[in-house]
């Protein structure tokens, strides 16, 4: 008689002697600035980084120290993004993809398989797999979102020497109370995306000229809105 097949678990396609490379994103949600991505391969002949996690998770100071670790000990890593103009023209969600395309492509050691963030990856030529939560539960991902958020972070800090009337430095672009009250008191500037609903309505509130965005990139940034994970920071 056949044996009975056992209950499978959840489906694990990786082997021990894959290089695994963990992809993450930072800044879907933002009304400014461009979205970052990360991708991390790590060097086994290095010691292990305790205390990774979810970016989010972590503090600003504890982000910064465990970035300094991850680029020490990395075998390979690299930080790419999607600029504002790209977010409005292609949509947020097709420019993250395009962030993690770039980062993956960027690195000095190809990997056998990539380990994603989310539920969908991008179009690679590698063996590729989404992991819902893999923030939290893939040490390459906990590592990838680390360097996506510090970079980004930094990024709004550079801006807000530009722009200090936004208070980037505090709320990276996101649209915290303050963001809002700064965007309907002063306006729009470059790096705010077009497509976002906040900045579309500060724009006709200073009667100023908004640029078209197609109808699909407007609706896949409205539903953000409904997405806590994209706004959380």
């Amino acid at each position: 008689m056949a044996a009975r097949p056992s209950a499978q678990a959840g489906l694990d396609f990786s082997s021990p002697f894959d290089i695994i490379c963990g992809v993450d994103e930072a800044g879907r949600g933002p009304l400014a600035g461009p979205v970052v991505a990360a991708a991390v391969i790590f060097d086994p002949a290095k010691p292990r980084i305790n205390g990774l996690d979810d970016s989010k998770a972590l503090t600003a100071k504890r982000r910064e120290e465990l970035y300094e670790k991850i680029v020490d000990r990395a075998l390979a890593f690299c930080i790419a993004s999607a600029s504002v103009e790209e977010i409005d023209t292609i949509n947020i969600l097709h420019a993250s993809m395009l962030a993690m395309k770039r980062a993956v492509e960027g690195l000095s050691v190809a990997p056998t398989l990539v380990k994603v963030d989310g539920n969908r990856c991008p179009v690679l030529s590698i063996r590729s797999e989404a992991v819902i939560g893999g923030d939290a539960l893939i040490k390459q991902i906990s590592a990838a979102s680390i360097l996506a958020k510090v970079t980004r972070d930094r990024m709004l800090v550079d801006l807000h020497e530009l722009f200090p009337m936004y208070g980037f430095a505090t709320h990276s672009g996101y649209g915290t109370p303050q963001h809002l009250k700064a965007l309907r008191e002063h306006g729009p500037c470059e790096h705010h995306r077009r497509s976002f609903a906040p900045v579309r309505e500060a724009h006709v509130l200073f009667g100023s000229v908004l640029p078209e965005v197609a109808p699909e990139v407007l609706q896949v940034a409205a539903t953000l809105e409904d997405d806590p994970g994209a706004l959380a920071f």
